[in-house]
């Protein structure tokens, strides 16, 4: 049986001060000065500066006193130049704080620009490898407020961004554990303007990050239930919002399960997201309609090595089919559900340079958390199965 608490106005913190709940926004001033701050950049894509949650949050901040700056230089997979030009306009207009609003790409641009603002180091000196993070000089770190307006990455409660490398066209994942944002704002009614193709695809990429930190053979218990909670919310409640955009109980369920699957993430990723950082990164595509296109493969590609575990969620699910046949089904019947493009050709990535992708996927860190080793002939077969 399944059984949902309703989404209510509350305050909670895992560590970080989450205050979440309709019309919420409206506390964005006080929680800038909360932080000692007086001077925020608020940070975020193009397409968003003029619409609702920006508008706003601006309106918001000034309410409080405040003369917030504006920074919107950021693509749609962000990349090295878009955060150089951020950290310059935090630097040149005396910012002490960064708002955060947006999808994955704009939180991750505006965690990584209140990074680099105080540091002296190359950005890529601390991609996500070995410790690296050690290296960041943590003396004067600029503080974040991020207000997601998309229930997809769950970056506002994450410790990484991924950025594009863009001599290299590689993304990669920079970490730190302090560019986990001091206070997240949940308002579900900033998400109800998302057109309904980007509600599914931002949901399958929460879907990944569930998916795939449950598929993971790493030991973290914690982790893994929360996974299976974010999992059970998603199923019930991602296709009433696709269906139903203004329904703020969906909007803010999914909100709490986008964040949680970040949470999760933290015991690993696998395939779906070694394949679609090289894919995005070489093509440009967005990342949820990527992995939402990869997964039932990946879940094929993987399926005997976690059969427990899918038998677990199918039954968790009440699926028709408590197998790990029954998973691959649901997630097949979902995309079709949300009208998720089949295969990579169906969403335009017809012509690709599969040894590249391969050979850059082989490599990439959440390659390391596949359940199944990933070599190039596994890649390959992954590849031609969702081509």
């Amino acid at each position: 049986m399944t059984i949902h608490t309703q989404a209510v106005a509350s305050n909670w913190s895992f560590p970080t001060d989450v205050r979440f709940g309709n019309g919420r926004i409206r506390e964005i001033g006080a929680a800038v000065r909360a932080l000692g701050a007086s001077s925020p950049l608020v940070v975020t894509d193009a397409g968003l500066k003029d619409l609702f949650p920006v508008q706003r949050a601006l309106e918001a901040l000034r309410e409080a006193g405040l003369q917030p700056g504006l920074f919107f230089n950021v693509k749609p997979n962000p990349t090295g130049r878009n955060v150089a030009h951020g950290v310059e306009a935090l630097r040149s207009g005396g910012h002490d704080l960064v708002v955060a609003i947006g999808g994955g790409s704009a939180l991750d641009a505006a965690k990584a620009i209140a990074l680099m603002s105080s540091q002296t180091i190359s950005m890529w000196d601390l991609e996500d490898i070995g410790d690296n993070w050690t290296r960041v000089d943590t003396s004067r770190l600029v503080p974040v407020i991020a207000v997601p307006t998309t229930a997809g990455t769950g970056s506002e409660l994450g410790r990484s961004s991924v950025i594009t490398q863009d001599e290299e066209h590689r993304k990669v994942i920079v970490f730190h554990p302090r560019m986990m944002p001091n206070i997240v704002i949940m308002d579900p009614e900033l998400t109800t303007g998302l057109p309904a193709h980007i509600t599914a695809a931002t949901g399958m990429d929460a879907l990944s990050h569930a998916l795939e930190a449950l598929s993971s053979p790493t030991f973290h218990p914690m982790a893994e239930g929360i996974a299976l909670n974010a999992l059970q919310l998603i199923k019930t409640w991602l296709p009433v919002a696709v269906a139903e955009g203004q329904n703020l109980e969906a909007r803010g369920q999914m909100l709490v399960a986008s964040g949680m699957g970040c949470v999760a993430l933290q015991k690993g990723l696998g395939a779906i997201h070694a394949l679609a950082h090289p894919l995005g990164a070489l093509h440009d595509a967005h990342h949820g309609l990527l992995n939402a296109v990869l997964m039932p493969y990946v879940l094929e590609f993987n399926a005997p090595a976690i059969k427990d575990k899918l038998e677990l969620l199918a039954r968790l699910l009440d699926l028709p089919v408590p197998t790990a046949a029954g998973v691959i089904d649901w997630i097949f019947d979902l995309r079709e559900t949300l009208e998720i493009p089949p295969t990579l050709a169906a969403m335009g990535l017809a012509d690709i340079d599969e040894d590249k992708v391969v050979a850059m996927a082989e490599v990439d860190p959440c390659a390391g958390g596949n359940p199944v080793r990933l070599d190039r002939a596994g890649l390959l077969s992954i590849l031609h199965a969702a081509r």
